[in-house]
């Protein structure tokens, strides 16, 4: 047996350094805790979105990657960096670039890891969020529109700080950083903002306080234009004297906004506990009076037989000990499904898989069924062997086909579920797999174990043998079971069916039904063009009304390249999708406009640059746009 290893990035910007003290909503709870130093290997690979980058645990680039921007100085009358829209796609964000400096490129300039939601009252209505670093630090970033996305305007959200009294009924609480966003809507018009806050600690800044939380923020009568405050804590974690021994992450909220049944409106969010005994376990809070208070936390990642490898790690909570990437969705009947990532799963080999689980609520979430096993997938490779200078240690990513080393930002492989609305027995489930049924396995790509670091290595990456697909796995009975319980990943269905897409990539996908139970996904594509070759990329909906075979359109009007930002390495994790009748409106991150710095010497000056891993250095900014399905 081998010990099975893998890396994930998805789904979170900001994974928390927080103390001893747990609070959910009013109640207490008292756990081993600790920080981002103090992780184990296993649990370093795991941990995602900006981690690394946020609390300063990002490894030094290689010499031979240069990480600034050569900086330029264009003859021109005034920015570039406030355009409206790329062609048909709308930019969300409203903010105009400011000009930082090279060395900091992102910290003032970014929006990424955006997510979407319609309100179900009235299609008029949008509300998206976003990682926002126009204030030099992550925050939590508001947009909404009330014309179908076709304008935006955005929201000063009140999260600076919180009442005290997790930290000794002090008046304020303040948070130098916060994101890792998601929005819903209920069925009385109220929309919802999750938001994740925390302190960076004597690391990054002279104040040694490391606490941090999860918060819900509430939008009454004013569709995502301003919301309640304080934000009200989820899971909060006091650590004012930095002893940073505890990490909350990759938290992710839904409301249940079908009308009638017992749980209607009610708030759920999830989450993955990483503790000091090297495990991560993953769990969910509620909420039933509107996001006034949350329930005590409720283990859902709970034991079973398909985890049969512990890693050598303890089983506290059984030995389903490793998890990642949750992702809470529901269906009308009142059921709460959680899918994610699990890495307790036996290989043999070269094998490198990993597995998809599944647990069900019939309670409103109080207690959840035993995993269900959902699928099998297949991580993206490891960056650094296969990009070598500038790829981030401990990461995957996807890697162009051609010799350069462009893409480099990390990703990984997450779930996504959805119920059919016209179907309440059907609930699909869309993931990433490097191994396919398009992997051309023939052609030299296979598993070839993991590398030193832990992470996922195969034949024939940079060779055109390999390419990462959206799988997705089917349950005919409420959940209760799965095509890809017993189906091979090489042998499930995808939803990239489309020409190119058998030898290329795509990845970080969302997904929704519609109300016909029309299955759309949204996911980041490198099928057009050189696309695959250069590390470029583009957006594609595609969409199948219970036939085998998907509909394709491509929605960026024109290709993406290969993000600068934050020395190229990041690039948010996930990208979202909502649904409303026949249109669907995925939103992501986009690089295709130019970077403006503060040129060298005086009288100030804009700069351009070039970019070792792009042709110019570019800004990552929130798009949408609406697409019709059939």
């Amino acid at each position: 047996m081998t010990n099975r290893r893998r890396i994930t990035g998805v789904v979170g910007v900001c994974v928390l350094a927080i103390g001893v003290l747990v609070t959910v909503g009013s109640s207490a709870a008292t756990a081993q805790t600790f920080g981002y130093d103090n992780l184990n290997d296993i649990q370093k690979r795991h941990v995602s979105g900006l981690l690394s980058t946020e609390l300063g645990a990002q490894a030094p680039a290689r010499s031979a990657a240069p990480t600034r921007p050569v900086l330029s100085v264009p003859q021109r009358p005034g920015p570039n960096g406030c355009p409206v829209r790329q062609g048909s796609n709308v930019k969300v964000n409203q903010n105009c670039l400011n000009q930082s400096d090279s060395d900091v490129q992102g910290r003032g300039q970014s929006q990424n890891e955006p997510w979407v939601a319609v309100d179900p009252n009235n299609a008029d209505h949008l509300i998206a969020s976003y990682n926002d670093y126009r204030r030099g630090d992550s925050t939590c970033g508001v947009s909404y529109s009330l014309n179908r996305g076709r304008t935006w305007a955005d929201t000063t959200t009140p999260n600076g700080f919180v009442r005290g009294d997790f930290v000794g009924g002090t008046a304020r609480e303040y948070w130098q950083s916060s994101g890792d966003t998601s929005v819903a809507w209920d069925t009385k018009g109220n929309a919802y903002l999750s938001c994740q806050a925390f302190n960076r600690g004597a690391g990054t800044s002279p104040n040694p306080d490391q606490s941090s939380g999860l918060f819900v923020f509430r939008s009454t009568g004013s569709n995502g234009a301003s919301f309640n405050f304080p934000g009200r804590p989820v899971v909060t974690r006091a650590d004012t004297a930095g002893a940073g021994n505890f990490l909350l992450d990759k938290q992710l909220m839904t409301v249940d906004n079908h009308p009638g049944n017992p749980y209607t409106d009610r708030i759920y969010l999830t989450w993955t506990t990483f503790a000091d005994d090297g495990t991560g376990y993953i769990y969910e809070a509620y909420s039933g009076d509107y996001g006034e208070s949350f329930s005590d936390p409720v283990l859902v990642s709970a034991d079973s037989d398909l985890c049969g490898n512990t890693i050598g790690l303890p089983t506290p909570h059984g030995r389903c000990n490793q998890n990642q990437d949750s992702q809470p969705f529901t269906a009308a009947d009142g059921t709460l499904y959680v899918v994610y990532n699990n890495f307790n799963n036996t290989v043999t080999g070269t094998d490198n898989r990993n597995q998809v689980l599944l647990a069900r609520s019939t309670d409103g979430g109080a207690s959840f069924s035993a995993p269900i096993k959902v699928a099998d997938y297949y991580e993206l490779p490891d960056c650094d062997t296969y990009q070598g200078a500038g790829a981030d240690p401990f990461r995957s990513c996807v890697p162009e086909t051609a010799a350069s080393s462009n893409s480099v930002f990390r990703a990984s492989n997450y779930p996504i579920g959805a119920v059919d609305p016209a179907n309440p027995n059907r609930v699909v489930v869309t993931f990433g797999s490097y191994i396919n049924r398009d992997s051309n396995e023939h052609r030299g790509c296979t598993p070839a174990g993991f590398a030193a670091d832990g992470i996922n290595i195969y034949t024939g990456v940079k060779t055109g043998g390999c390419n990462n697909d959206i799988l997705y796995s089917a349950s005919a009975d409420r959940g209760g079971s799965f095509s890809g319980t017993v189906i091979d990943p090489r042998q499930l269905p995808v939803v990239t069916d489309g020409n190119q897409q058998s030898t290329t990539d795509q990845y970080w996908q969302a997904a929704a039904f519609g109300a016909d139970g029309t299955l759309v996904a949204s996911y980041y594509d490198r099928s057009y063009g050189d696309d695959n070759a250069t590390g470029y990329s583009d957006i594609t909906v595609s969409a199948s009304h219970d036939r085998p075979t998907f509909e394709h359109h491509r929605v960026t009007s024109s290709p993406m390249p290969a993000p600068t930002q934050f020395s190229g390495q990041f690039y948010g994790d996930y990208a979202g999708l909502t649904v409303a009748g026949h249109t669907a409106y995925p939103i992501w991150s986009d690089t295709r406009t130019a970077d403006e710095f503060t040129c060298p010497g005086s009288p100030p000056t804009i700069c351009t640059g070039s970019a070792p891993n792009a042709p110019f250095a570019n800004d990552q900014d929130t798009y949408l746009t609406g697409i019709p399905i059939p």
